[in-house]
């Protein structure tokens, strides 16, 4: 029933049912109930993020062939960070059917941005190893066809990290560094810290449920001090 159901709101149609069941596994339940929080769905995760990033930047570059790189390098990196996936990923329904452990269930894990944008990552490696290239570019813009016209008209969330490197860029920063500080709480549930040092100098930091939320963190503390800095 997991699967079917899935398989409608995603619109495609399994040929092995375990890869999306393993999509749909947040490491919570893998280690409540697998035994193991690595038969999660972090490896299928890593390889959705790769694939969604390629996928996207065809799809832009056809889509807007009138725009430079750098527009499209922005634009990408709105459409596909972790708000604007999580939120395409919850508007369908996917979130219903990620399987959590009984903390993480308990605390409304299924409604928590990281962990549906990460499903929605493991999912289209999932459709990516089933069905092909295709396969997943079709999902991907099944899923994320409205979030593109939203960034393409420039109504979407700030994407911190993009901003501060075209600050950057203009004002003859040329070095960015992003580090991982410190992290707490079990594997289900973790919190990082995160610092960004721009040419050797440590100009934000920032934390969150995920790496890329707390290096957004730190990208936005950075970017507003840059600011206030040139304004002087």
């Amino acid at each position: 029933m997991l699967c079917t159901d899935a398989e409608k709101v995603i619109g495609y149609e399994f040929k092995d049912k375990s890869l999306l069941e393993s999509a749909l596994t947040h490491s919570s339940y893998a280690n409540d109930y697998l035994g193991d929080s690595r038969k999660g769905n972090e490896r299928l995760e890593f390889l959705g993020d790769a694939v969604l990033d390629a996928v996207m930047a065809l799809e832009l570059y056809r889509r807007f062939p009138e725009k430079d790189e750098g527009f499209l390098t922005k634009l990408r990196a709105e459409i596909v960070c972790e708000a604007a996936l999580g939120r395409a990923a919850s508007e369908i329904g996917l979130n219903e059917f990620i399987r959590l452990g009984r903390g993480e269930e308990n605390k409304g894990g299924k409604n928590r941005i990281s962990i549906v944008a990460d499903a929605a990552e493991a999912v289209i490696a999932a459709v990516f190893l089933d069905g092909g290239p295709q396969a997943a570019s079709d999902l991907v813009a099944r899923l994320l066809s409205g979030i593109m016209e939203e960034a393409a008209e420039g109504i979407l969330p700030a994407d911190y990290k993009t901003d501060l490197q075209i600050f950057c860029q203009k004002h003859g920063h040329q070095n960015i560094v992003y580090k991982i500080t410190g992290e707490s709480g079990p594997d289900h549930d973790k919190s990082f810290t995160a610092a960004v040092l721009i040419d050797g100098r440590t100009l934000g930091r920032g934390e969150g449920h995920t790496k890329k939320q707390a290096q957004a963190q730190a990208a936005k503390a950075a970017l507003e001090r840059l600011e206030a800095d040139s304004a002087v």
